[in-house]
């Protein structure tokens, strides 16, 4: 059997595991050691299981020991224990806060606060699935309260959630920028004008959908709470937005030491407002090793998985066929947004983003396209891939937190901003100054 078809094979056997919900990490390291270990006992074109011992375990573990090793990976469970510090210090729900008073007068003000909170939410945790969880359970009920259509009230925190995969920190830069060895603070900055060009077409679509069904956001009471005081008590999500931010962009930090500072001023603001006790900390900790722990089984396995992509000469194999075939740049995007799209209809960010790069790399750089511009197209996929069906996760996280509501309702709201998403994508893909303009000018 030669590699290349031992290479097919695998693909289609991930894919399959995927599909049966087989933890990623066990399907990818368990297709890539016995794929590498079948390449290695039939190189020589017989038979010889003896001679593949030693280079599959040394594939194995060497690519699984560097990676776990990489300076760049440090910086996931500093984001991770930022996010967890700062949503127990109460930190990561003040943007909400603020904006649910300024906007609560307003028709569907308080859908636009939830997204608002949910863009501010994903600046400090990264985190598309914990932004729509915790959101979720805030915003909705109280929307549903006020006699928002279910429709609008699950979908507008399910979309806003998203935002945490393009607004820095991202974990998906964060891992894109290891397997294609990019610069993440590079990354981290591209994502800016993208994430607040979709935001606002998220608020859009909230305007337009009130302005055409009044009844779908009845304007709320006038709240007591002073909208200076409301104001004012968000500053430590701000204040850690332009530290991360401000730091990378201004040379004075490293992605990973904008963490660092980052977590060290959280758990000051925490203990200093008395949200933090030393109990709770713990608590915080412990969620981000556990965390921290499953992504990393997930980077080591992709990156046995690459080495094993690599090894059969699949990808090679690829940019040739594209090649040959000699698409246009806007048919070659075509594929890719077809090819993310339908994989985000059935598998996890993460897992399509392992799948995926192996090939696209290849296949963008040979066309001489920026890969910080790719990362953030890429990125942006994943986040449509969030909220489409049959499998969009962040539906079904705002279905189980919010109970009373269907998926189906969710999925009839998410598919209204899709039309938004859709043109944000385009429109990324056009102009890539949009992504490169703040990178571009550090």
């Amino acid at each position: 059997m030669d590699p290349m078809t031992i290479g097919l094979v695998a693909m289609v056997a991930v894919l399959v595991l995927l599909a049966m919900r087989v933890p990623i990490a066990f399907a990818l390291a368990g297709v890539a050691s016995v794929g590498t270990f079948l390449v290695y006992a039939t190189r020589t074109g017989g038979w010889t299981p003896d001679r593949a011992l030693n280079p599959t375990s040394s594939v194995v573990f060497s690519n699984f020991f560097d990676l776990v090793h990489s300076y760049d990976l440090s910086m996931v469970p500093l984001f991770v224990a930022l996010g967890n510090i700062a949503f127990y210090a109460g930190i990561t729900t003040r943007i909400y806060d603020a904006a649910a008073v300024w906007l609560r007068q307003l028709p569907g003000g308080v859908a636009m606060a939830s997204v608002l909170g949910c863009g501010g939410f994903s600046a400090i945790s990264g985190s598309s699935i914990a932004c729509a969880s915790t959101m979720g359970r805030i915003c909705v009920p109280e929307m549903l309260r006020m006699g928002y259509d279910p429709r609008l009230a699950t979908s507008s925190v399910a979309v806003g959630g998203t935002l945490g995969s393009l607004i820095p920190p991202s974990v998906l830069f964060i891992l894109y920028g290891i397997f294609t060895e990019t610069s993440i603070a590079q990354l981290f900055l591209a994502g800016i004008l993208p994430g607040l060009l979709s935001l606002a077409g998220m608020l859009l679509v909230i305007a337009w959908w009130v302005a055409r069904d009044p009844k779908a956001a009845p304007a709320g009471e006038a709240g007591t709470a002073s909208r200076m005081d409301a104001a004012i008590a968000a500053w430590p999500a701000l204040m850690l937005f332009v530290v991360i931010v401000g730091g990378i962009y201004g040379g004075i930090f490293t992605a990973t030491e904008a963490a660092a500072v980052s977590v060290v001023l959280t758990t000051l603001i925490g203990f200093a407002q008395r949200r933090l006790t030393l109990e709770i900390l713990w608590r915080a900790i412990r969620e981000s090793l556990v965390q921290t722990a499953a992504i990393f089984l997930i980077a080591g396995a992709a990156k046995i998985f690459v080495s094993f992509v690599a090894l059969t000469g699949m990808a090679g194999a690829v940019v040739g066929m594209v090649s040959d075939a000699q698409l246009s740049f806007a048919m070659l995007m075509l594929v890719v947004v077809v090819i993310y799209i339908v994989l985000g209809m059935f598998l996890d960010p993460i897992g399509i983003m392992v799948l995926t790069l192996p090939f696209m790399v290849p296949l963008v750089e040979g066309y001489g396209l920026n890969l910080i511009w790719f990362g953030v197209i890429v990125v942006k996929l994943l986040e449509i891939g969030l909220i489409t069906p049959p499998v969009g996760l962040n539906v079904f996280v705002v279905s189980n937190v919010t109970k009373n509501v269907g998926i189906d309702k969710i999925f009839a709201g998410v598919s209204r901003f899709l039309v938004i998403d859709v043109l944000v994508l385009v429109l990324l893909i056009l102009f890539p100054i949009i992504s490169l303009l703040i990178p571009g000018s550090m």
